[in-house]
């Protein structure tokens, strides 16, 4: 596969040119980095650096978390590069373009290298520059050094970006309460989520702007007593959706676990088992459909309840992964019992 270049994108430049004096927005997705990084030292470390930042994660397939496009620090087209909404900077302090950086780093002192640090808008509104600083000697050995931790911390900030995005309309904390008053658990949903109580299955859905392009959809229900593991293992967890989905989702849905990931899971003091695949529409349906799928069994000892919690995603021809964090967001807030 090709890697892009972000020496392929005259034409973006060229409508763009005309934004001059003060910053201007920056422009790009939280998920795609620039790298401004020396071409002799790019040579060194370029596969190791895409290794690292461009993790992939599973939502229907393997889908990039980031993409990371090099740029050359002064070449022509650099003072439309350095606008961009992710930028990396990767060299020696005494590079131009680094010491420029720096400069905007707040009681940022003499560098330790190989050192990461980040400062926001050097030059554009709404931009997060991350520089790491070089040592003069071997340099290539310095940025290895830090990758993993600059990987996390990308991790990191892309899903707290997620998180706020998902949570701008507000948290349903209202809806929380009312939850867990009337029906002893709760989840914390963003305001645009509405909600309906089916056969006691509980269906939490947002499918903002149009259910054509955006479906996430989350279901709550649970048996009691609570099963024995001998008696309900995933086979039974998958049986169990099986049969919501055939009543109380818009359309069937047949479980394709070509690709999935299983196993036991804790968050808080619960312990759980979580299943992550697939899902598409049944042939008959007569028109193509399908997403991921995160299902949750969550057992609550006091309440002698085990919780089966349904969360799935239909996003066609998008990116997924932003939509995946927040749907698991919201599973993570689950509480039961005297959780509240």
């Amino acid at each position: 596969m090709k890697r892009f270049s972000a020496l392929a994108l005259p034409l973006l430049f060229a409508l763009l040119a005309g934004a001059c004096g003060d910053k201007t927005g920056a422009w790009g997705d939280p998920n795609s980095i620039i790298a401004a990084v020396d071409p002799e030292l790019w040579a060194e470390v370029e596969e190791t650096v895409y290794a690292a930042l461009e993790p992939t994660v599973l939502t229907v397939a393997e889908e990039k978390a980031f993409t990371v496009a090099h740029a050359v620090p002064g070449a022509e087209g650099w003072g439309n590069f350095r606008k961009f909404r992710q930028m990396l900077l990767v060299g020696p302090a005494s590079d131009p373009y680094i010491a420029d950086a720096l400069e905007a780093v707040d009681d940022a002192g003499e560098p330790t290298p190989p050192q990461i640090l980040q400062v926001r808008d050097v030059w554009a509104r709404n931009q997060m520059v991350t520089i790491l600083v070089t040592p003069e000697e071997d340099p290539a050995a310095g940025v290895r050094a830090r990758l993993p931790e600059l990987a996390a911390l990308y991790d990191e900030q892309y899903r707290t970006w997620a998180r706020q995005k998902m949570y701008v309309s507000g948290q349903d904390t209202a809806l929380a309460d009312t939850l867990m008053t009337q029906h002893g658990f709760s989840l914390l949903l963003p305001e645009v989520y509405y909600w309906d109580v089916r056969d006691s299955v509980f269906i939490f859905r947002n499918d903002n702007p149009d259910p054509g392009e955006l479906i996430r959809q989350v279901a709550v229900s649970w048996v009691s007593p609570v099963p024995s593991v001998d008696d309900f293992q995933a086979d039974e967890m998958l049986a169990w959706r099986e049969g919501i989905a055939e009543e109380h989702y818009s359309e069937p849905q047949i479980v394709d676990l070509s690709d999935r990931r299983a196993g036991p899971a804790t968050f808080g003091s619960l312990q759980a088992y979580e299943i992550q695949a697939a899902w598409t529409n049944a042939p008959e349906a007569g028109w193509p459909a399908g997403g991921p799928f995160i299902l949750r069994a969550v057992v609550c000892p006091e309440q002698d309840r085990m919780y089966l919690i349904d969360s799935w995603l239909y996003a066609p021809g998008k990116e997924k992964y932003e939509y995946m964090i927040q749907l698991q967001t919201i599973l993570n807030t689950f509480r039961c019992g005297d959780m509240a």
